[in-house]
């Protein structure tokens, strides 16, 4: 399998940004956010045999026209690190071809998942954290199979745009790709949260990071559990903890919960003994806080929840973990629900330098570390280009050891993507 570029080139914004909006301020929890960028790949049959030009034309046009309302996108990094300078320089764009059938891959990504990282935006290869600050912030690759099908996959620089603003961006894409929305009715991200949490001095805030060790041959797995093997388990949990659980725990507890206490059973046969597990919990804090004119803002607004398993501490019944999930994530919920931004920052502050920034387990080798990332409800296969619901889905970031949770096209089920 070779995929061909067939060329590269910047997509601008339709209409040019104004004056009053070509310096946008990065926000505080953009300035402490992971130095890379994260991509979503979409693979689509063309049942509707519309011609290939067509398509890949719609879809840059949308791009265009997206990037009127999402201008920060089209710009890049000011030196400062701490803005961006919106003066439409574009995203970068590339076209290719694949010499296979959508069919064919398909069949052999169920062998091997990681397949679908080489659709992937070819130029996300010389992007790195020596020169993400200075790369555009969104680049995009269209590749088109030799049955029509296609690869569509967008990526986003991490200081700038979180896993929701990335959704959004190829949500709404791919929505006014196939209705042909006329530019002045796309308006669906707001742009204040750079006003609402301004960056800071974070050397007088944070305790030395760890820097952690990066992985680089790690194989993908992708897990499908069905709606019966989830009530069995569900029932289970329940009936173990002889009345522990006090809580009806939600798939994504449940399989979180699982797929944890897997990675730390697996450790303890490679290492011999039971280690302690410091599990990383991105958490959306747009509906989470007092502050509902966040909740569509573009940027980063989340918390890594950082949720530490102790050997001996915490046993190892499945409902335990559950417990210690749920238990945490609500601690940090609770601490922001009510909270002013300075109150939130002050959370997370503390939060991190408890965790990250400690030699107990942010700099400890002795810790095994891991990120769960749930993208449950969000509606990934209703993403459409006018092509009809996406056959594959695929998600980013191969330097850490990670599953990623999502819903399939039924709902009736749930993905998880190993890394």
């Amino acid at each position: 399998m070779e995929i061909e570029i067939l060329c590269t080139k910047l997509i601008k914004p339709f209409l040019p940004t104004p004056p009053h909006l070509q310096h946008y301020n990065l926000s505080f929890f953009d300035q402490i956010s992971e130095k890379e960028h994260v991509p979503i790949v979409l693979f689509y049959a063309n049942n509707n045999f519309i011609n290939n030009s067509t398509i890949v034309e719609r879809i840059e046009q949308s791009i265009s026209k997206i990037l009127t309302h999402v201008y920060p996108a089209a710009g890049r990094y000011d030196k400062d690190e701490c803005s961006i300078l919106c003066l439409d320089q574009g995203v970068s764009y590339t076209k290719a071809k694949v010499n296979c059938k959508l069919d064919n891959f398909l069949e052999k990504t169920r062998k091997d998942l990681s397949l679908a990282s080489l659709f992937w935006p070819h130029v996300n290869k010389n992007i790195d954290k020596t020169n993400l600050m200075v790369s555009p912030i969104v680049t995009a690759q269209v590749t088109v199979f030799e049955c029509g099908g296609l690869a569509v996959s967008l990526s986003g620089s991490h200081p700038a745009m979180d896993g929701f603003s990335d959704f959004k961006f190829v949500f709404e894409c791919a929505k006014v790709c196939k209705m042909e929305t006329p530019v002045e009715k796309i308006n669906f991200l707001s742009f204040n949260l750079g006003n609402i949490f301004p960056t800071r001095d974070i050397s007088r805030l944070f305790k030395s990071t760890y820097t952690p060790i990066i992985h680089q041959d790690i194989i993908v797995k992708k897990f499908v559990v069905r709606e019966a093997a989830m009530s069995r388990l569900r029932k289970k949990c329940i009936d173990e903890s002889c009345g522990a659980l006090t809580f009806q725990p939600s798939r994504v507890e449940i399989i979180t919960a699982f797929l944890w206490r897997a990675f730390i059973g697996a450790s303890a046969i490679i290492n011999g003994y039971v280690r302690p597990s410091l599990m990383y919990f991105p958490l959306n804090l747009r509906f989470k806080s007092s502050l509902p004119q966040v909740n569509n803002s573009m940027g980063n607004f989340r918390i890594d929840v950082p949720i530490k398993f102790v050997p001996r501490e915490t046993k190892m019944k499945l409902h335990h973990f559950i417990i210690l999930i749920r238990d945490t994530v609500n601690k940090v919920v609770a601490s922001c629900n009510k909270a002013s931004p300075d109150e939130i920052v002050s959370t997370l502050v503390n939060i991190y330098n408890e965790s990250d920034s400690s030699p107990e387990w942010g700099g400890n080798d002795e810790v095994d570390k891991v990120l769960c990332s749930s993208l449950c409800n969000f509606p990934f296969h209703d993403t459409d280009f006018g092509l009809g619901k996406p056959a594959l889905l695929f998600f980013g970031m191969k330097d850490i050891q990670m599953f990623w949770l999502y819903d399939t096209d039924i709902h009736l089920k749930l993905v998880c993507n190993w890394t």
